[in-house]
């Protein structure tokens, strides 16, 4: 065999591995982000969250304040606050009932209508009487939520009432219309 060859055949191959190392280095790599994605979501599931929530009867019974949580298995927001959630559960269950609700699940049509939920989640805060005294929507930081469990616990008025996402606003009544000017619309 001539020396000559061997050094031809060389270029030659030289792309081909070169390929073959890409596509390896492409496999390694798209393995990896699949894997590092998997691992930063949430490692407790809904599912989880609700095996440990309380029967909205049982918990309409007790005497102790009620949370319910109106829920969806696709919402990201649903999601993203189950461990957080879970945890508060497992802090405050002994003074306050924790009830999840699923809005796909018709059987609880009645409890959507009676609170209005409108967007998930949704959490309402019941009194130990089962009166609302809260509400609010959308994702909500673990602390704030802290806050309003045991202000309910408590038998306060919650601190972050009527949350949607990052408002809030205190609910009040509606201001009745001054008809003395009937004829202003200023």
């Amino acid at each position: 065999m001539n020396p000559e060859n061997q050094i031809s055949s060389n270029p030659a191959s030289s792309p081909q591995l070169r390929n073959l190392l890409v596509a390896i280095a492409a496999i390694i790599l798209t393995t990896a982000l699949f894997f590092g994605f998997q691992a930063q979501q949430s490692s407790t599931s809904l599912d989880a969250v609700a095996a440990a929530a309380l029967p909205i009867d049982q918990a309409l019974e007790n005497g102790k304040p009620t949370m319910i949580e109106f829920y969806a298995d696709w919402c990201s927001s649903c999601q993203s606050m189950a461990a957080d959630n879970l945890s508060l559960e497992k802090e405050y269950n002994d003074h306050m009932n924790f009830v999840m609700l699923n809005v796909d699940n018709t059987k609880w049509l009645p409890e959507v209508t009676k609170y209005r939920v409108d967007g998930i989640p949704r959490f309402i805060f019941l009194d130990r009487a089962n009166q609302s005294i809260g509400d609010t929507t959308g994702a909500v930081p673990r602390a704030i939520m802290a806050e309003n469990i045991e202000a309910a616990i408590a038998q306060k008025p919650l601190p972050h009432n009527s949350i949607s996402s990052d408002r809030t606003s205190p609910v009040s009544e509606p201001k009745a219309a001054d008809i003395s000017q009937p004829r202003d619309h200023s």
